[in-house]
């Protein structure tokens, strides 16, 4: 019998999985990085192991509903019956052996993938300084003394070590395609060590809601090759802008969807002034400093 549109249904049935893959976005699953592929490796087996009861269960449901409906006189009738000593032992040993291996790989990948360690490797890292600001991310590379808003360029096959901290609320530090997620937290810093191992734009989130534009709040992390790497920096310092502690001030206003931006140079003191909550009194005291008079300096 001809159904009409059932091939056209069945064609964009085909298309289902794809589509909620897309809606989803789950680049979780796609891997560029060697933390990214632990992260994705945990998923999966915690997923297969908690399947094994979810899988059977549900295909019991739909057994007993069937074996034992009303209309099946076949079906045994025991309405004295109350204990199992078999069922007992499968219903609590089963999930007791799950509990015991999800146990076993959250305390090796809780060591293995401490966002604190750093990554192993002949390449020397890149110190990159990370500040989440109402919304907006800026990144701070003290090393070639440039700073961007919203785009984060970083070496492909070198470790990128994060000093990750927040201007205001606390949010969350998130680049699904190479790894963990961090919080950033108001006068507090915590650390993160990541590495891409292929070049590419993996989309970076605001993974905690901090308000009004956070559903905006996302930055382009670029994985370059060394030469790569090397021109975005010098692009990056040829940037006419500069950030001193008074720029500072006027970026971190609230604002959304900020284009990126580049600066040129950047104060050696912003980030620890950021950090320990003084860029005012940093200011002032540095503003104090060039207007001395000659006899005092």
């Amino acid at each position: 019998m001809h159904i009409p549109g059932f091939h056209g249904l069945r064609r964009l049935s085909a298309l289902t999985p794809l589509m909620l893959l897309n809606g989803c976005g789950w680049s979780i699953l796609d891997p560029h990085g060697p933390i990214g592929i632990e992260n994705r490796s945990v998923i999966l087996w915690a997923t297969l192991l908690m399947l094994i009861v979810v899988i059977p269960v549900i295909a019991l449901t739909i057994f007993f509903a069937w074996r034992y409906r009303a209309s099946n006189t076949a079906a045994d009738y025991a309405p004295d019956w109350s204990h199992s000593n078999l069922i007992e032992v499968v219903i609590w040993t089963v999930p007791a052996l799950i509990v015991a291996a999800l146990a076993v790989i959250a305390w090796n990948t809780s060591h293995s993938l401490d966002p604190y360690r750093p990554i192993e490797s002949e390449a020397k890292p890149v110190e990159v300084q990370v500040v989440a600001l109402d919304w907006k991310w800026l990144f701070i590379y003290p090393e070639y003394h440039v700073a961007t808003v919203n785009e984060l360029a970083v070496p492909v096959g070198r470790p990128v070590n994060f000093k990750i901290t927040s201007a205001t609320v606390m949010n969350s530090f998130f680049i699904p395609r190479l790894g963990s997620q961090v919080y950033a937290m108001a006068g507090m810093q915590t650390k993160l060590h990541l590495v891409a191992d292929r070049p590419g734009t993996y989309e970076g989130i605001s993974a905690n809601y901090s308000g009004e534009g956070f559903s905006d709040m996302k930055f382009s992390t670029v994985a370059l090759d060394d030469a790569g790497f090397a021109r975005w920096v010098e692009k990056t310092k040829a940037a006419p802008a500069a950030l001193r502690l008074a720029d500072y001030q006027t970026l971190a206003k609230p604002s959304e969807r900020d284009p990126v931006r580049y600066f040129g140079s950047v104060d050696p003191h912003l980030y620890q002034a950021i950090l320990s909550q003084n860029v005012a009194v940093a200011h002032e005291e540095h503003t104090a400093m060039n207007t001395l008079p000659a006899h005092q300096e």
